[in-house]
């Protein structure tokens, strides 16, 4: 299984979005430095995580996630607590 995530930064209130096959691990990997792009932000929190049954459906999902660039629309998405997008 993979996973499409939302974090969201504690310190800055901005949100990075991913997606993984272990979203415990990346999440521990964003908080401990390892990813350059986020490194910045921490401490991260986890704002929202939805599973799917494929690579190229998260990836699909996080790439759509990621055009919508607006604030707004991720907060919204966070606040509903799903995702409305199809692979």
């Amino acid at each position: 299984m993979f996973w499409v995530y939302i974090l969201e930064s504690i310190k800055t209130k901005k949100y990075y979005i991913g997606c993984t096959n272990n979203y415990q691990r990346r999440i521990l990997e964003h908080n401990a430095g390892k990813v350059p792009s986020t490194r910045w932000l921490r401490p991260l929190r986890i704002a929202l995580v939805h599973e799917y049954p494929s690579l190229s459906k998260a990836r699909k999902i996080e790439h759509r996630l990621k055009q919508l660039k607006r604030k707004d629309y991720i907060k919204k998405i966070v606040e509903d607590g799903y995702i409305r997008m199809d692979p």
